[in-house]
């Protein structure tokens, strides 16, 4: 009988562990991230290093640069003041929703494009760059839309984790997709041959043709990628407050001399449909 009321009272002590625990995994899910980097002064973004214009690692000074950069700094500045400061963690397009969802970013800024299925894992700011995918082909190719690449043999080289992979595929279904880790890889395969055309956003691509004289953005883009912030689920004041901050940028003019400082020498790139 002892043994019997032993083996109950265990039964019932881990019942209420497990309750205790749910408790505290329940009570951690509703951490406030607006209070706390308000505490510290700080948010920390997560942003690409291998994207130029928008997110950059500068190898002389190890510094992530680029319009996100910029306009995450301004942000910040707007929500926690001018002692307010901006911290990054690097991120891909594979790495960035794990990060936020553990905890080690506050808010993605990575050329992540609104849709409805990100959406139903985490909450979007509204747009603060409006995108289109595109390709880009080497000069001289014969390749001058998306629609020339819709044969079977034809390569298109991508990125692990970007829509864009699934869009092309809707455009050229024939087409082989080779996705690679990050633009860097992807460009480098583009330049051995291992593709005929790499796509992404045209601004992504933009920034690869700046560096790249021998190769051209063609055929104008054939998808609408909004560009949002991306929080955590139940973080709606920080999303607010991010929308917000956004919208001082763009009254006070800032947002439109950032725009020029990283685009003004991109050829063709529209500052009128740009503009806020």
């Amino acid at each position: 009988m002892k043994r019997i009321f032993s083996k109950i009272g265990l039964l019932i002590a881990l019942a209420v562990m497990i309750v205790s625990l749910g408790a505290c995994s329940s009570s951690g899910s509703k951490k406030d991230v607006l209070r706390d980097d308000r505490q510290s002064k700080t948010i920390t973004w997560g942003v690409k290093a291998d994207t130029k214009l928008f997110g950059l690692m500068d190898v002389k000074d190890n510094q992530i640069k680029g319009f996100e950069i910029d306009l995450a700094k301004a942000m910040t500045k707007q929500i926690l003041g001018k002692d307010g400061k901006a911290r990054f963690i690097q991120v891909t397009s594979q790495t960035r929703m794990p990060l936020l969802r553990n905890g080690n970013i506050d808010a993605i800024m990575a050329t992540m494009t609104i849709t409805p299925q990100r959406a139903e894992q985490v909450d979007f700011s509204r747009s603060y760059f409006d995108a289109g995918q595109a390709i880009l082909v080497k000069n001289g190719s014969l390749i001058k839309n998306v629609r020339d690449l819709n044969h079977k043999g034809d390569v298109v080289l991508g990125v692990v984790g970007s829509n864009s992979v699934q869009n092309i595929k809707k455009f050229a279904p024939k087409a082989k997709v080779l996705q690679l880790t990050d633009y860097s890889q992807a460009l480098t395969a583009l330049k051995s041959g291992q593709g005929q055309a790499l796509t992404t956003d045209n601004g992504i691509l933009y920034g690869m043709s700046i560096e790249n004289p021998g190769y051209s953005v063609v055929g104008g883009t054939f998808t609408k990628e909004p560009y949002g912030i991306a929080v955590d689920k139940g973080q709606g004041k920080f999303r607010d407050a991010l929308n917000q901050a956004l919208t001082k940028v763009e009254n006070s003019g800032q947002y439109n001399k950032l725009l020029y400082k990283w685009f003004h020498k991109v050829k063709g790139f529209d500052f009128k449909g740009a503009e806020r």
